[in-house]
């Protein structure tokens, strides 16, 4: 990392990120905690180690900017500005959610800051985000659009379909791959039989790029420009983040598709945060009694979270079929 890139950016930007890295965690390990003590029942797909992406992803956006998320999508969600409190009360099934407590974990959009939504469906948000870039155009409403998606996506037929689309109509979208090497149950060598999956972009005339998924810094770089390219008119990128997902694809994911020693080699040296704290306390961004501070305004806002959805009401027998059908 750079002392030009840390350079390009004021202390309270650089710390706004770390915040909201460190928040995604903190709800992320407050989701698992509740989900163990039984408050937050089905499924959930964790981000944990991944908060650089969904961060560094999101700077460069604005309010009317869209972003498309996954399965994995809590980071996007309160990278791109999401209430966290309504996120928490989604999650554990109250009234005051997003999806009024009927969605969950994969369903969470919030279109006041552009967040077009989660989908259970993997690689579904590629002709969602592609179908509001061509809105954007046609309409000359001047967003761009920023498709997550993971690895396992890349080997569906909507992701090509999407890509081609938005090469040949020259579509302001940004097709943003969190390659964490690994699927639900085995490694991305198993499944794709290239060595980038920035290859595939290539074949569809778009730019593309590989960068380090776990560098906060070199994300935003990264996104900044295919954000400028597509504003201005010059079509799609393909961006490939290599990152790493601590956790198992879902709660009962036993991971025995790899090692504890690879998951403890990736915590240890590559933990996004650390990295990032580390580097703004050494270039005179930050002190370590800053960060103290940090960690406990983190910790207040996800008290708060929590204490809103548990003091929130469980949706009624009444609107069981509300917002169901169209």
């Amino acid at each position: 990392m750079s002392n030009l890139k840390i350079s390009s950016y004021s202390k309270e930007e650089l710390q706004s990120m770390l915040h909201d890295m460190m928040l995604i965690r903190r709800f992320e390990e407050t989701l698992k905690k509740l989900y163990q003590q039984g408050e937050i029942h089905g499924t959930m797909h964790l981000c944990i180690g991944q908060e650089a992406t969904a961060v560094g992803a999101c700077v460069p956006l604005t309010n009317e900017d869209k972003i498309t998320s996954t399965h994995r999508g809590h980071g996007h969600s309160i990278a791109k500005g999401t209430d966290v409190k309504k996120m928490m009360a989604e999650l554990l099934a109250k009234e005051t959610g997003y999806c009024k407590g009927k969605g969950g974990s994969m369903h969470i959009a919030d279109l006041d800051v552009g967040n077009l939504g989660a989908n259970g469906i993997v690689a579904a948000g590629l002709p969602l985000g592609t179908g509001a870039a061509l809105t954007s155009k046609m309409k000359e409403l001047g967003y761009v659009v920023l498709c997550f998606f993971g690895d396992g996506a890349t080997n569906e037929g909507a992701f090509h379909e999407s890509l081609n689309l938005a090469s040949v109509w020259d579509l302001p979208i940004i097709f943003f791959c969190e390659n964490n090497l690994y699927g639900m149950s085995g490694s991305i060598k198993e499944m794709t039989n290239i060595e980038n999956i920035a290859d595939r972009g290539v074949a569809y005339g778009i730019p593309s790029e590989i960068i380090n998924g776990n560098n906060v810094l070199e994300v935003v770089e990264a996104t900044t420009k295919a954000v400028e390219r597509a504003r201005n008119g010059k079509g799609p990128t393909l961006i490939e983040a290599h990152t790493y997902r601590w956790e198992g694809h879902s709660r009962s994911d036993a991971r025995k598709y790899r090692t504890r020693d690879e998951e403890k080699e990736w915590k240890k040296l590559r933990d996004p945060i650390s990295l990032f704290k580390e580097q703004l306390i050494n270039e005179n961004m930050m002190t370590e009694e800053e960060f103290i501070e940090l960690d406990k305004k983190v910790q207040a806002e996800m008290d708060e979270a929590v204490e809103f959805a548990k003091n929130s009401n469980e949706p009624s027998l009444e609107t069981l079929t509300t917002d169901i059908y169209a």
